[in-house]
């Protein structure tokens, strides 16, 4: 009784994996996990590493990634950035893909400071972007575009207001933030990289 059993588990798991195979391969997108939008970016215009405008003309049609950080953090934005440079590294030769970095210090990090930051990083300024701009309009971005901070933490005054997250969002060809990531976890660094991929195959 007890190998008939045995018997039948196998003979059934046998079934569905031949199953699932067929149906993924019958059916194109099956297995694709379709990332809907969670927010739209908003036109922007900030100052980027060099001094020079950077608005959202410079990534319509671009898929790409956003995240928020300082200079002289001591604590997550290290590791976050760390996890970045892989990011980097997987698809800087992609020529539709990009990684924007704000500041949420725009008092300390002038343009002057982001690029001796960028430089220590040894990254290519073309496809990994650092900006600065007024503090209201970043944190705007962060709340309302962006969706990787609660609208409710913005307080009366924005002298008082800080961000400080971990958090990553991915933008599609469309400018509609998809996904959102957090930067600290490999796993999930491994899965935006993946579907970095996947949006850039998808056209306008």
């Amino acid at each position: 009784m007890r190998k008939k059993l045995i018997y039948y588990l196998v003979f059934f798991s046998g079934l569905t994996v031949i199953f699932y195979a067929i149906v993924s391969w019958l059916i194109p997108g099956y297995n694709d996990r379709k990332l809907e939008p969670i927010s739209i970016v908003q036109p922007f215009s900030f100052t980027n590493q060099d001094g020079k405008p950077f608005t959202n003309k410079e990534v319509d049609g671009k898929v790409y990634v956003a995240e928020f950080f300082f200079t002289t953090c001591p604590g997550i934005c290290p590791m976050m950035n760390d996890n970045m440079k892989k990011v980097y590294a997987e698809l800087k030769n992609e020529p539709d893909f990009l990684i924007l970095s704000y500041t949420c210090d725009p008092d300390t990090d002038t343009p002057e400071r982001l690029k001796v930051y960028s430089d220590s990083l040894n990254v290519d300024t073309q496809k990994w972007v650092f900006l600065t701009g007024r503090k209201d309009s970043l944190y705007n971005m962060a709340r309302f575009s962006y969706s990787i901070d609660d609208v409710n933490n913005n307080l009366v005054s924005i002298e008082d207001d800080f961000i400080h997250s971990q958090f990553w969002a991915l933008v599609n060809r469309k400018g509609e933030v998809i996904a959102i990531y957090d930067g600290l976890k490999q796993k999930e660094v491994n899965a935006l990289i993946k579907d970095v991929r996947k949006e850039l195959t998808r056209k306008l």
